[in-house]
């Protein structure tokens, strides 16, 4: 996903979607959840947050916590989302 993709509005018809039953959701693509996949399914933990000192511009931080009070959540799962996009570039 480019950066560009993500300044468009989203075209999902959120509405609709609202009003769907779960029988009405389509989800013939999705492979079944078998024993096999529990047997090699593992349980994986985030590691405990680290606290840290940042500097970040002023406009920035509003914006997040205009969010709601778990602001530093979404910063760093934002944060997240950067470094897996660009895990293969180092």
């Amino acid at each position: 996903m480019s950066v560009s993709d993500t300044k468009r509005p989203s075209q999902t018809d959120w509405a609709r979607l609202d009003t769907m039953a779960d029988e009405d959701i389509d989800t013939s693509e999705i492979p079944p959840l078998d024993d096999d996949f529990f047997e090699r399914a593992g349980l994986r933990l985030p590691d405990e947050p680290v606290a840290v000192t940042v500097h970040l511009d002023a406009d920035v931080l509003a914006w997040f916590k205009a969010q709601g009070e778990d602001y530093e959540k979404r910063l760093n799962r934002a944060l997240r989302s950067y470094v897996e996009a660009h895990k293969e570039q180092r």
